[in-house]
């Protein structure tokens, strides 16, 4: 497919077709049907449903950050210094992938009620970024921490991965508590 840049540094296809504005066009669509549909609507606008949601997603989020600090910082050899980095992570990585769960799906559905507000906020944004990274630095974790607990020591990179795994969290809870202080939603 052929290409020419038009205004505003837009990029055409061969139809004359705007491809960032039609991808706009139709985010902002999806976007609103979500918002309008009904169960969305339902959950959000009943004062309780929308109240458990808010439980759910926080309590999730204490479970999810709880068991995910517990093991980085036995991994930072600062907790736990009795049992293996490889038990307790054994242990408690279930319930970490179990909170995120509860906590993914309360966060979308509390975010499908505003999404029209959410879509375009950059405090949101942040908050999600925050979120994505933590969860990268907690699969790393989960995956190292086997080989971490081999060795006689544990290694200085996997106490610098575990601090930014556990400071990552932190911030996606501060990112969280930012978004509705800072953008007024939520």
């Amino acid at each position: 497919m052929r290409c020419a840049h038009g205004p505003e540094g837009e990029v055409w296809n061969e139809v004359g077709v705007s491809s960032r504005s039609e991808i706009r066009q139709m985010v902002a669509q999806a976007v609103e049907a979500l918002q309008n549909n009904r169960l969305i609507v339902t959950l959000n606008g009943t004062d309780w449903t929308a109240a458990a949601l808010e439980i759910v997603h926080y309590f999730s989020m204490f479970v999810l950050v709880g068991s995910v600090a517990i093991v980085d910082l036995r991994i930072m050899g600062l907790a736990g210094q009795k049992q293996s980095a490889l038990k307790l992570a054994r242990r408690l990585f279930p319930w970490m992938w179990a909170a995120l769960a509860f906590n993914f799906l309360s966060g979308f559905l509390m975010f499908a009620g505003l999404a029209t507000s959410y879509i375009p906020d950059p405090t949101f944004h942040q908050k999600m970024e925050v979120t994505f990274a933590a969860v990268i630095f907690g699969i790393i974790v989960q995956w190292k921490v086997a080989a971490w607990d081999k060795s006689p020591s544990t290694p200085l990179a996997a106490k610098v991965v575990a601090a930014i795994s556990l400071l990552l969290w932190i911030g996606a809870i501060l990112a969280g508590v930012e978004v509705p202080a800072v953008s007024g939603i939520g």
